[in-house]
């Protein structure tokens, strides 16, 4: 993992999502068209959090997030999701 240049502000969090599964179980190969968005990423960067709501996950945490979660940005050719704490359904 890279040190990157970036801090989220209040409640938000810099995930790198997890790499789209390449082949099923069985063994078939999945293009890239037909790949499901992954839904399960390493938290990169993590926000200082509000007078009103401390932050529970911290660098390095392996989350699970909405389907839909984030906003995608790329930080020097790298994709990431920032997204507010509470998009994310857990710690795994």
């Amino acid at each position: 993992m890279s040190k990157i240049n970036f801090k989220p502000l209040a409640d938000r969090v810099l995930v790198e999502p997890a790499a789209a599964e390449e082949k099923t179980a069985s063994g078939i190969i999945i293009p890239d068209t037909a790949k499901e968005k992954p839904q399960k990423g390493k938290i990169i960067a993590v926000g200082n959090g509000t007078s009103d709501y401390k932050m529970n996950v911290k660098v390095g945490d392996s989350v699970l997030y909405g389907k839909y979660s984030g906003t995608e940005l790329s930080i020097d050719g790298v994709d990431y999701l920032i997204m507010k704490e509470s998009d994310i359904f857990g710690i795994v």
